[in-house]
């Protein structure tokens, strides 16, 4: 995501003023004209500067240690970051990873990997060796997909998604549409339809037998985080439930879509912070989201009420369901891990 200087002065305005340098404060203050900013302060929390760098710290820690399956990159953590480390380009580029950087595992032993640079490179995970890169990206790219054994979707912030093929040097496929950096693409269960989202504040839906969208849909005010498709429909375990997709955005808001109708189903407005991250339910029923509010709500997708709710002791960028659709799990930005058992 983009943050903007006039945000990160004020950040550091208001870091100077709540550590006690009041004349610092004051004289940076007057020089960055913060005065003449339309950021509300009272909806920046306490802190608000140090949370956000412990976030990024933490979330740079967890892409270099741990795979998607949750077991341990290379079999070992990491050592903790430094600030200087995670920034610092030689480090990024040996681990292959950087901030918001995404690693997909293919069913055939490789791994695709997003990079801070404009390349998605493809590994060998049994032997750790670049099987091929795919430089064609203009600028850096955040996420990646698989849709197949041997075909997978990037974005970047050059506004493309490109879909590429193990083998081909050329992509199979560009999408175009997007005036923004595009922050998250998601197949759905078939690998028919891809869906993205953009800090344009709308989310697309793409079919590879044609080059526009097939759905352009507009509802959110600010920018979508993240996205993720409910494990229901053709080709998942939940056949005769609806397909639906989720988005979660810096507005607040969580929304439902039914995509063959390219409707919002339900808007969830219970959060009061960005939210950062949705998971459904292995049978979904039930959808979690977490907030940098502290919260994490769980809601039934088929009413969009809200029917559990925690409030942690840090901003929660993470949540995942159990195998068995009874627990879930969140990460914050405090370095703490809740897991609630939804059965008490």
């Amino acid at each position: 995501m983009s943050i903007s200087s006039d945000e990160v002065n004020f950040l550091v305005y208001r870091y100077l003023q709540e550590s006690g340098f009041s004349h610092s404060a004051f004289t940076f203050g007057i020089e960055s004209h913060i005065s003449q900013s339309n950021i509300n302060g009272a909806l920046v929390p306490p802190a608000a500067l140090i949370s956000i760098i412990q976030k990024g710290l933490q979330y740079v820690e967890a892409e270099v240690s741990i795979n998607e399956d949750g077991t341990l990159f290379d079999g070992r953590p990491i050592e903790s970051l430094s600030l200087i480390d995670a920034v610092m380009p030689d480090v990024v580029q040996t681990r292959q990873q950087a901030y918001r950087d995404k690693l997909a595992q293919q069913q055939a032993a490789a791994a695709a990997t997003s990079t801070a640079a404009t390349t998605t490179i493809i590994w060998d995970a049994h032997t750790g060796e670049a099987k091929q890169q795919f430089p064609f990206h203009s600028a850096p790219a955040l996420d990646v997909d698989w849709q197949s054994n041997n075909t997978f979707a990037s974005c970047s912030t050059d506004m493309c998604i490109h879909v590429c093929k193990l083998g081909q040097d050329r992509p199979i496929k560009t999408f175009q549409g997007h005036t923004n950096e595009v922050n998250a693409i998601k197949w759905d269960p078939t690998g028919n339809l891809l869906a993205s989202c953009s800090d344009d504040m709308t989310l697309k839906i793409w079919s590879m037998k044609q080059d526009n969208c097939v759905h352009d849909l507009q509802a959110h005010n600010k920018e979508i985080y993240t996205i993720k498709w409910s494990p229901t429909g053709p080709g998942t375990n939940n056949p005769n439930a609806n397909l639906m997709l989720a988005s979660a955005s810096f507005d607040s808001t969580v929304r439902l879509w039914d995509v063959d109708r390219g409707i919002c189903i339900h808007t969830l407005t219970k959060h009061q912070e960005p939210v950062y991250s949705v998971a459904f339910s292995p049978d979904g029923r039930y959808l979690a989201s977490g907030s940098f509010d502290k919260c994490v709500h769980i809601w039934n997708t088929q009413t969009g009420a809200l029917v559990h709710s925690y409030r942690g002791t840090g901003g929660i960028f993470e949540v995942c369901w159990n195998a068995a659709g009874d627990k879930v799990g969140a990460s914050a930005s405090d370095g703490s891990v809740c897991v609630l058992d939804l059965r008490k």
